[in-house]
């Protein structure tokens, strides 16, 4: 058990039946009254983020997550197919478990998977993949009123917005969290 008071940032707790990560919190003494901690948790199941009060002596449950290493095999449609690296057994999960987060992996790469109590509930793509273009339209010369944008297709299916100068062919880097392009490979 840990108290509201021992709060950190990166601390993942139990609360309400769900898994939440300590995204930031903080002390607060008012000049009136008891002391509070106010604190934003990430709800790691379904990624939504949530402001919340707590007493400094108030107590809850210390989630420890599990992060394995798997090897992301392919996908049939309903069911994402992984391999543990470890001792090559195979895993199926299923799209609702998965959500997006696999939206800029391609076949082969590993990708962290978190577990809790024997349960996975969450997957973590690696921070950064290179990608190629595969469709984009051609940028014109004096489209460029500043930091000028366009839609682009890659490897795995999904659309990201890039510079008017990338073409079709072109291996680029993009951030996983945030889907934005950061550079040519």
């Amino acid at each position: 058990m840990i108290s509201a008071g021992d709060f950190k940032n990166g601390l993942t707790i139990e609360l309400e039946g769900g898994i939440y990560i300590i995204n930031d919190f903080q002390h607060v003494k008012p000049g009136k009254g008891a002391a509070f901690v106010r604190s934003t948790l990430k709800n790691l199941e379904t990624g939504s983020t949530v402001e919340r009060t707590f007493r400094p002596s108030e107590k809850m449950p210390r989630a420890h997550i599990d992060r394995r290493d798997l090897q992301y095999l392919y996908t049939d449609g309903e069911l994402y197919h992984f391999m543990d690296n470890e001792n090559f057994e195979q895993l199926e999960l299923n799209a609702a478990d998965i959500g997006d987060s696999l939206t800029f992996v391609k076949e082969n790469e590993t990708v962290q998977v978190l577990v809790h109590n024997g349960r996975i509930f969450g997957i973590e793509p690696p921070m950064h993949v290179e990608l190629e273009i595969t469709e984009t339209e051609p940028g014109f010369k004096g489209d460029t009123a500043q930091g000028a944008t366009k839609p682009a297709t890659v490897e795995t299916g999904a659309t990201i917005k890039v510079p008017l100068f990338v073409n079709p062919g072109e291996k680029v880097k993009i951030d996983t969290r945030t889907g934005e392009y950061l550079g040519r490979v």
